[in-house]
């Protein structure tokens, strides 16, 4: 892994949540991470993982901070006008994305990159969106704005799978699984997605189409491995079974 990044030593917000939350999380689930090295010590990045329990936000973040880095998230842009909670978004260096035009999008999107390459820092977008649609839990349809990102500032799109926490918290379920405590979850973090052909092409729908595709394709083939399984030949698209999609983070 190399030397420590400061982000976690350096006093920050994130230490009285990390306070909190790790060992709460703890008690719910024994997170193993596979492929720690994937994950840079340093500078920039996009991870991008599957999504199916709303509980899977936690577990990402203790696995990247016990990784040694900043678990920041893409989130909506009218939460940080929230009292206290937009003040701690914004205090942790939290991403907004907003509902906008495809041109003020694209300008939003260039003025992330590179605030996050100016000031090294990582951030977990869900390509998804929402929780996936798929009946068995199987990665969906992909959105376009984790590879903006990482095209648009030229940051390393690193695909992650995780696996075991519907057991803590199942998709759409109302309150957690208590007991038993520390249920297996699994997170496997893989090689960085190649999409530098497409570099200089973000604001190009065919890049951006190919570029998810190719990042969907990596965490698919992630969780094929935790799960020793294969998912199934066509990815889910809510649209083709009249679904609705809601609550979506990203765009």
């Amino acid at each position: 892994m190399g030397s420590r990044s400061p982000e976690k030593s350096r006093p920050s917000a994130f230490w009285p949540l990390a306070a909190v939350v790790v060992p709460a999380v703890g008690y719910l689930a024994r997170i193993e991470i596979l492929g720690k090295e994937k994950l840079p010590v340093q500078g920039a990045f996009v991870l991008a993982p599957n999504h199916y329990s709303e509980f899977d936000p936690l577990i990402v973040a203790v696995a990247v901070w016990r990784l040694g880095r900043a678990p920041r998230f893409m989130a909506k842009e009218s939460l940080f006008r929230a009292p206290v909670l937009g003040w701690l978004m914004r205090k942790t260096g939290m991403v907004p994305v907003a509902r906008a035009t495809s041109a003020a999008a694209a300008k939003q999107t260039i003025e992330q990159s590179r605030t996050l390459v100016k000031n090294e820092r990582g951030v977990i977008v869900y390509p998804e969106g929402t929780l996936t649609r798929d009946p068995d839990l199987w990665p969906m349809r992909g959105k376009p704005g984790a590879v903006r990102l990482a095209l648009a500032g030229g940051i390393p799109l690193i695909p992650v799978a995780q696996w075991g926490t519907q057991h803590v918290m199942g998709r759409y379920q109302k309150g957690l699984s208590l007991w038993p405590p520390r249920k297996r979850v699994q997170v496997l973090i893989g090689d960085p997605v190649d999409i530098s052909d497409l570099t200089g092409r973000a604001g190009e729908q065919s890049a951006l189409n190919e570029a998810t595709n190719r990042l969907m394709n990596a965490i698919t083939a992630l969780l094929e491995e935790l799960r020793d399984e294969k998912a199934p030949a066509t990815r889910w698209n809510p649209s083709d079974h009249g679904q609705k999609e809601t609550g979506r983070l990203d765009s």
